[in-house]
């Protein structure tokens, strides 16, 4: 009996060890192929609708009222919902009623606000400047929508999305060519893939979904590898800076770097800095981010600037 016992006690303490490592690598794989469904689909949704721009109302004013618009819970209700399978729609007020949490762990692993309006989810929307050229456009009211495999997505609009790819404005420097990517997100989205249930966590239930370019648009769910930096190297060292520190990872592209800035609050990516993405711009240009300046711009390749991975 006492060996029985024993014996009993042993398998306990190892299964208490174990068991938590082995649901968490259970969830994690259930999240991913969520989260690989969700971009199908929502990608397959894009690119049956016309144009991504001109949806809605917009009201003119300060920073109190500019939020005053219907054009988030427009472009849902007029727009993606008849090219997607959507089970309720949420305005800004309302938010919960689509299983919208309050708030969420961000990937530095604090407790961070959902936000509401698209000011709230960069503040690069509301000013950004290079020199003499400056890009902000008008706030508008978050919305949301839940799915039929009952994923909760919260939806940030920019009605004047432009239709030419990166929309670059008249600006140069040392003969390189800035523009401003905020400027050419028509949507961007915060999806929970379980509703209010735990853990709220990003990169792990919760992530984010960009969508570039009014026309021909293009969406990108870009989930980084870490919370933190790879470190800092020339552009001819990014990739593998990725790729010797994972397999699985890789550098963004620069849509996925772009959607990463004007998500920056919800996936860490540091301030003030240079960020690497794998798009050339020139034999011997790439294309870059700073999150200083709030542009991205093309930088010789042997420049030295940050590198942040991302998942395959």
């Amino acid at each position: 009996m006492a060996e029985i016992l024993l014996s009993l006690t042993i398998i306990g303490v190892v299964a208490a060890i174990t068991l938590p490592s082995l649901t968490g690598n259970i969830n994690e794989r259930t999240w991913n192929t969520q989260r690989k469904a969700l971009y199908a689909r929502m990608s397959q949704a894009i690119s049956l609708m016309p144009a991504l721009n001109g949806y809605g109302t917009l009201v003119a004013g300060n920073d109190s009222t500019s939020a005053q618009d219907t054009a988030t819970e427009t472009f849902l209700t007029d727009g993606l919902a008849k090219v997607l399978k959507i089970n309720n729609i949420c305005d800004n007020t309302h938010l919960e009623d689509c299983g919208v949490v309050t708030s969420f762990t961000n990937m530095a692993g604090s407790q961070t606000s959902m936000p509401t309006t698209l000011y709230e989810l960069s503040s690069f929307f509301r000013s950004a400047t290079f020199s003499n050229s400056s890009y902000s456009t008008m706030d508008t009211k978050a919305a949301a929508f839940e799915t039929q495999n009952g994923e909760s997505i919260v939806a940030f609009y920019n009605q004047s999305c432009p239709t030419e790819y990166l929309n670059e404005v008249s600006l140069t420097q040392d003969g390189y060519a800035f523009g401003f990517p905020q400027s050419n997100m028509c949507v961007n989205f915060i999806y929970d893939l379980n509703g209010n249930k735990g853990p709220n966590t990003v990169g792990k239930d919760i992530g984010i979904m960009t969508v570039f370019n009014a026309t021909d648009s293009n969406v990108v769910a870009p989930m980084p590898s870490s919370a933190n930096n790879a470190g800092q190297t020339t552009w001819y060292n990014a990739a593998k800076m990725c790729t010797s520190a994972d397999s699985e990872t890789r550098i963004p592209n620069i849509n996925e770097l772009s959607a990463m800035f004007i998500n920056q609050n919800i996936v860490n990516l540091t301030a003030s800095a240079l960020f690497w993405s794998g798009s050339v711009s020139t034999s011997s240009h790439a294309w870059d981010v700073s999150t200083y300046f709030g542009v991205r711009g093309s930088y010789a390749k042997t420049h030295t600037g940050y590198v942040r991975c991302v998942k395959r």
